[in-house]
């Protein structure tokens, strides 16, 4: 799965939970990151970094995903 610009956005700007600690840590540091310069170029790379995160933990982040695609 690979997470899109829009995605990114959402999950950066809404509240959501997800089951995996550690990316839900991820999200915190990037929602911090985002809201303090919310430009294009952040976008991109929190988007690279989300995509990172769930291409390495892809087989226990089953339900997460589920839950992105969605968005």
């Amino acid at each position: 799965m690979k997470v899109t610009l829009q995605q990114t956005e959402k999950l950066l700007q809404e509240n959501h939970s997800f089951k995996q600690l550690g990316f839900s840590m991820l999200m915190t540091r990037l929602k911090v990151v985002y809201a303090k310069d919310p430009s294009a170029d952040i976008l991109q790379d929190s988007a690279d970094e989300i995509n990172a995160f769930i291409d390495k933990f892809k087989m226990i982040m089953i339900d997460d995903c589920a839950a992105i695609s969605k968005l």
